[in-house]
């Protein structure tokens, strides 16, 4: 079966709503071709050769691919059309590049995968993909299984990572926790790990929701992981003792006043998935709304807040 490879040339401050608004687009699946690997591809004792030439010199680039036979040309139009309105949002896409290229199956549907090994993203949290096997090496470790399929993260981006290490830092036993914008589910599935007792998961996506209930039942998590689809936290009625948020800065700072009202006296409230140059909106907006802001962390251009009430 042969597929059509259709590339965005962007950002990686745009690698969320891109890859979501391609899966929307009816992408069977959506890879990341990041010329930081090139820097340092060693995976757990491996070494794979990889081609600089496949990589940008700047940015990255979005990979979604479609059968042949899809009304590409149509695609290939609301793909241009959604990109000028991402960009709309304040949102840098880069040269925004739009190109396709005919591959076979075999080029995409397996190959990614040799890449995505067993990872430490904390002091306790060991990401490990469902066709692998992993053994401990410390007692402590906790074991999250995921499958993200095509259409979501491994959950070694640095935005997910800062995420993780804070619910590392504040959850404590029998916390109950608010997951939103849950992707995956990896950052729900972390926080029963680390000690939470149930956490509400929401997204606006379906195929999201899908995502984070498919990796909930990996994890046999289905009776402390309760998944909903929702518009951020509107509706909602769950107090919590933290709440965790791995999305973009303009949607966190519509995001804050609901946080702080559901949020427990000295509940914690976790931000992350922003960008260097609009961490001060989502600082000032927490301070806006009386949070205390007790830590602040960044990996590469990623800032993540941690807020308390």
């Amino acid at each position: 079966m042969d597929w059509i490879e259709l590339r965005v040339h962007t950002t990686n401050e745009a690698i969320e709503p891109v890859s979501n608004m391609l899966i929307e687009m009816g992408a069977n699946g959506v890879v990341h071709d990041d010329p930081k690997v090139l820097e340092n591809n060693d995976v757990l004792g491996e070494r794979y050769e990889l081609n600089p030439n496949k990589y940008p010199a700047e940015g990255l680039y979005i990979k979604a691919y479609f059968l042949e036979d899809d009304e590409i040309d149509n695609i290939v139009e609301q793909v241009i059309s959604e990109l000028d309105r991402i960009e709309s949002l304040d949102i840098d896409l880069g040269k925004k590049e739009v190109t396709l290229e005919k591959v076979s199956e075999i080029d995409w549907e397996n190959e990614w995968k040799k890449f995505f090994k067993p990872a430490k993203v904390s002091e306790r949290i060991v990401i490990v993909p469902s066709w692998e096997t992993y053994k401990k090496t410390h007692k402590d470790e906790a074991i999250l299984t995921i499958d993200p399929g095509m259409a979501f993260g491994t959950g070694t981006h640095p935005t997910t990572v800062l995420s993780i290490r804070a619910l590392e830092d504040v959850i404590r036993k029998g916390n109950t926790v608010l997951d939103v914008g849950s992707g995956s589910g990896i950052l729900s599935i972390a926080s029963i790990l680390l000690g939470a007792n149930i956490v509400h998961a929401y997204d606006f996506d379906k195929v999201a929701v899908s995502s984070t209930k498919a990796n909930r039942d990996l994890n046999k998590m289905q009776k402390q992981i309760k998944v909903k689809q929702n518009d951020l936290l509107k509706g909602v009625n769950e107090k919590a003792n933290v709440i965790v948020s791995n999305i973009l800065a303009h949607i966190l700072v519509d995001l804050v006043d609901d946080a702080y009202e559901l949020l427990e006296d000295k509940g914690y409230f976790i931000t992350s998935g922003i960008i260097t140059d609009k961490a001060h909106l989502v600082k000032e907006k927490l301070e806006e709304a009386n949070f205390k802001i007790v830590e602040i962390n960044k990996i590469e251009k990623w800032v993540s807040f941690v807020a308390q009430k």
